[in-house]
């Protein structure tokens, strides 16, 4: 799974060919969630505070995110995605 951005030990992944409703993969340490792209619905258990980095993070970055998630389905590259700052 291609890691596409990493911040405040936080690591963002997006699986090819994955199912929809389009969303990534965030881990933080030995949490892990799903994230909806276009809702920020989340699926799993994640400390308060990385979760609201993600979220900001997220919202930032929308048409990136929307992008590679076409790319993984097409199983191409992926674009790296800045980090939240």
């Amino acid at each position: 799974m291609p890691e596409i951005s990493r911040f405040l030990g936080i690591v963002i992944r997006m699986y090819y060919r994955d199912h929809a409703p389009p969303h990534f993969h965030a881990t933080y340490g030995d949490y892990e969630i799903t994230v909806e792209i276009e809702s920020g619905v989340t699926e799993g258990r994640f400390p308060r505070r990385a979760l609201t980095a993600v979220l900001e993070w997220s919202a930032e970055h929308q048409r990136e995110l929307r992008d590679n998630w076409e790319r993984a389905r097409r199983e191409e590259s992926l674009e790296k995605i800045e980090p939240l700052e």
